[in-house]
């Protein structure tokens, strides 16, 4: 088996390194959650840090790791002596898959054993061995919901909690939780998001040297993977002995009431919700202190903290991208009483802004991650000061490909029309809940009915392999006719494998909202587009509450195009949305078809998930020939593939020609105007996909 990549070996990633490096010091942190854009060496680092984590002593033969010291009195496989002596092992890392079910998450009963052997055999599932070690998630943004309220409860009360038919299992599951995700795919849930004690943002360097030597190191481990890890040895080894050395420090620590209140003063001006802010900043700033020797915490100590546990807490909707604004943050830090800095004088020059020479880059002059320091994870100098988290540059929210680079297939002005500026959309606010109809089986989710894992019991099967969700009753019922057969002639029921019956649960899956918006002239000439934005930004916020995939259609001019296929992003919908243009005439026509082609193609990647189509439009089709003719027969063609649909009718003024109703006529879904897709619109128009099906 090949040697794991060498944690000092990693170039940059600065502010990374330093948040794993806090965590492996004082596990109270709670965490860290690294975004950014793919292939930045994530993963890599994350599954290095296990080689630095201190060795754990447990006991021997336990499947949950209790440490002899201390053991568990609800250990299922004790209880054990206190006095026990006990072996040590190496922390663990376990992966948790995002495909992974609720049984190899949280461990199951053996059913079949139980009800024909009378035997209560548990198997452990991953919350179990990562006890005492870290538990990693690769693209935590993609978990599914009934998972992420596991990792929840877990994280919040240090324990598994088993349930299955009456038999209950509960063992202690404390551990580091560590998770990266790419914000393209979308963003996380707000209650697992609070989970994360600090929060990196990480990209690749620019710097042609640093890639290079990115490039050679990866190069040599491939080559000769034991050989590399020789080579970093020393350097690992010295790291661990000190993070060895800071745990020792950690109780020692201080934290003086000046720096406490200086936290609360923080946290207050940032706003952020609740109080585990405060608590998260605390830990660390103690942790940093710890690695750095010292027993006192400094208000550089507060400083680097609150940069790495406040950013992904000041978000206040799926749309703002997490950070922190440094100025504020130094100004919250200064003291009551002390004088305000005296502003700097302006500079002098001939640049374009009246000033000299530009800033220096953030990165520092070499392009590094962190701010221009080293490699190593303690790049303080003798003096004991505090790390602070360099500013990696994050990438826009908007992703790669959102700028003013033109789209491919985008219409231009000269499609007949003047293009006009794009403009802002209006407030957002809840929507009505439009569905799919019918029961799917598509990812767990909150918009349309679905057969899922997690859910109400709706009846019951024959059951398939192994049996992870019993349906008690029907089991007994099946058995029941056979018992005297059997010879059944004591109390208890004679089961066989034949008899055993799952339950067949109902709850909600995510959808694709797939959205075609009218960006013509004749939206922008009635000065609609900001109530069309605004409407599609509701539908937006709704698709992320309800945990769906979304993509948009534009299309204007001569043309239709895709500027957003599908994705569970909605950040990057909203920032399309909002840099979309209007003019031209109106090829509605091109715009069904080209969501047709879409659908078509997202089917064959992802068959399970229905789609909902929503049509933004005033279904005037203009653009020459037969135009209106188009338009229809491209809405016919999608409703002969059976997709749900939704027409937003934003025809207004005192002549209304009814054009979006007959779309909506040939879509085969309902239309809805503007002014009724608000939750709290008008009572008597309660309409969803599902009242046409």
């Amino acid at each position: 088996m090949s040697a794991a990549y060498p944690f000092s070996a990693i170039v940059g990633l600065a502010d990374l390194r330093l948040a794993l490096v806090l965590n492996a010091v004082s596990p109270a942190v709670g965490g860290v959650l690294v975004r950014g854009e793919k292939g930045t060496a994530k993963s890599t680092m994350v599954r290095a840090l296990a080689g630095q984590l201190p060795e754990v002593a447990v006991v021997p033969g336990c499947r949950f790791s209790c440490d002899p010291a201390a053991p568990d009195a609800r250990c299922p496989d004790g209880p054990h002596d206190p006095g026990i002596a006990g072996t040590t092992r190496a922390a663990r890392l376990v992966e948790l898959p995002v495909g992974a079910s609720e049984d190899r998450l949280a461990g199951s009963l053996d059913i079949e054993r139980a009800l024909t052997e009378g035997v209560k055999a548990y198997e452990p599932g991953l919350l179990a061995a990562a006890h005492r070690g870290v538990l990693y998630v690769d693209e935590v943004n993609l978990l599914h919901d009934h998972l992420v309220d596991l990792l929840l409860d877990a994280a919040a009360m240090g324990t598994s909690h088993v349930e299955r038919e009456g038999v209950s299992v509960r063992h202690a599951a404390r551990f580091l939780l560590v998770g990266t995700m790419n914000p393209e795919e979308g963003e996380l849930r707000p209650q697992l998001l609070d989970r994360f004690g600090l929060t990196v943002e990480v990209a690749a360097s620019r710097e042609p040297r640093e890639r290079a030597e990115v490039v050679r190191r990866r190069l040599a481990y491939e080559a000769d993977p034991d050989a590399f890890a020789a080579r970093w040895a020393g350097e690992d080894a010295e790291l661990a002995e000190r993070i060895l050395r800071a745990r020792r420090v950690l109780a020692d620590v201080v934290l003086p009431d000046a720096e406490l209140e200086r936290i609360a003063r923080v946290c207050a001006s940032f706003e952020v919700d609740g109080m585990r802010a405060d608590l998260v900043t605390a830990r660390t700033s103690i942790a940093l202190a710890a690695w750095h020797g010292r027993t006192e915490v400094t208000a550089q100590d507060v400083r680097a903290a609150a940069l790495l546990a406040l950013p992904h807490r000041r978000r206040r909707n799926p749309f703002d991208a997490p950070g922190l604004d440094e100025e504020h943050l130094d100004e919250a830090l200064r003291d009551p009483d002390e004088p305000e800095p005296e502003p700097e004088p302006e500079p002098e020059g001939d640049g374009p802004d009246g000033g000299g020479s530009p800033p220096p880059d953030a990165h520092g002059s070499d392009g590094s991650e962190g701010s221009g320091r080293s490699d190593g994870p303690d790049a303080a100098d003798g003096s004991g000061a505090a790390e602070a988290p360099g500013r990696t540059e994050a990438a826009p929210s908007s992703a790669p490909g959102t700028e003013d680079a033109p789209v491919e297939g985008a219409p231009t002005a000269s499609g007949g029309g003047r293009e006009q500026a794009a403009v802002a959309a209006a407030e957002p606010y809840r929507t009505r809940l439009f569905s799919v109809p019918g029961v799917g089986q598509g990812a767990a989710g909150r918009r349309s009915r679905a057969r899922t894992a997690s859910g109400r019991t709706t009846g019951s099967q024959v059951a398939a392999g192994r049996v992870t969700r019993l349906h008690v009753a029907a089991t007994v019922r099946a058995a029941a006719l056979h018992q005297k057969a059997r010879g059944r002639t004591g109390a208890g029921l004679l089961l066989r494998r034949a008899d055993l019956r799952e339950a067949v649960r109902e709850g909600r899956e995510g959808n694709l909202v797939l959205f075609v918006v009218d960006a013509s002239g004749s939206m922008a000439a009635r000065k609609r587009m900001r109530a069309v934005k605004g409407a599609v930004l509701s539908l937006l916020l709704d698709a992320y509450q309800r945990r769906d995939k979304v993509g948009l259609v534009t299309f204007r001019g001569a043309h239709a195009a895709l500027v957003l296929p599908p994705t569970s992003s909605v950040e990057i919908g909203a920032a399309r949305l909002a840099a979309l243009p209007t003019g031209g005439r109106t090829p509605v026509g091109a715009g069904l078809l080209r969501a047709h082609e879409a659908l078509r193609v997202e089917r064959l990647r992802d068959p399970l998930r229905r789609p909902l189509l929503v049509v933004v439009t005033d279904g005037r089709a203009t653009g020459g020939g037969d135009a209106l003719g188009e338009s229809r027969r491209a809405a016919r063609l999608l409703a002969a593939t059976g997709v749900a649909s939704l027409v937003v009718d934003c025809e207004s003024g005192p002549v209304r020609l009814g054009l979006a109703a007959r779309l909506a006529g040939d879509l085969g879904g309902p239309v809805v105007t503007l002014d009724e897709l608000a939750a709290d619109g008008l009572a008597g128009l309660v309409r969803d996909v599902r009242s046409v099906a």
